[in-house]
């Protein structure tokens, strides 16, 4: 890509993108199993499936799609568990600090475009002092749409006053790239985030693929 030295402000996913948000996410499921006298699964069964949030987790615990009868009430049940363990053991991905304070030495203003409603995702960026200095932090709820609409990113560009093509989105699943080549932005997918089954990065095509955080520097030109 060409663009990078136009580029205003750096915009995340939130979830395989800057924070590793599984082992809490796997967490509320394994709660759930409990209640209900099954074994806990393992972390690693439920991280790719952590891009799909509730109903993600859902599937892999017990299942169920939003098809099935029970679904509803194992989704809010799962809500209601999962915000309470939201912070637990949720961490930046190694990395994720050092590229946000580069970007801040480099007077990029950056944000979080995200999926999780903002129920969610507004206390959970306020416990973790990464985000001391987000310049907006857009949730699944903040616009009538969520991705792969180009909506919310749109909302966020409009917060940050940036022309959306003088934007980057960061992002580690193929919804986050569509979104963002909709809005008109520059895209970049995170190989290492929460990629899903079968997931074939190389086919999203973004105009760049980092298989970790550092990596977006050097895109950036700020490595």
């Amino acid at each position: 890509m060409t663009r990078r030295q136009a580029f205003q402000a750096v915009l995340f996913d939130l979830d395989g993108t800057l924070l590793d948000t599984a082992p809490d996410l796997g967490h509320a499921a394994n709660l759930m199993r409990e209640r209900r006298g099954l074994p806990p699964l393992d972390e690693a069964y439920y991280r790719p499936r952590a891009s799909s949030g509730a109903r993600g987790m859902i599937e892999a615990a017990f299942g169920l799609t939003p098809q099935h009868p029970d679904y509803e009430a194992f989704r809010l049940e799962y809500l209601d568990t999962y915000g309470a363990v939201l912070t637990r053991r949720t961490q930046p991905f190694d990395g994720v600090a050092d590229v946000i304070a580069a970007l801040e030495r480099a007077g990029l203003p950056w944000g979080v475009v995200t999926n999780k409603v903002e129920r969610f995702a507004l206390p959970l960026t306020a416990a973790i002092p990464l985000f001391t200095h987000a310049a907006t932090v857009v949730g699944g709820d903040t616009t009538p749409h969520a991705k792969p609409h180009p909506a919310p990113l749109l909302e966020a560009a409009r917060r940050l006053d940036v022309v959306p093509d003088a934007c980057l989105y960061v992002g580690d699943d193929e919804r986050d790239i569509v979104a963002g080549r909709a809005a008109g932005m520059g895209t970049v997918a995170a190989r290492y985030g929460y990629l899903g089954v079968d997931a074939d990065v190389e086919a999203w095509a973004a105009d760049a693929v980092i298989d970790a955080p550092p990596e977006l520097l050097n895109f950036l030109g700020l490595a």
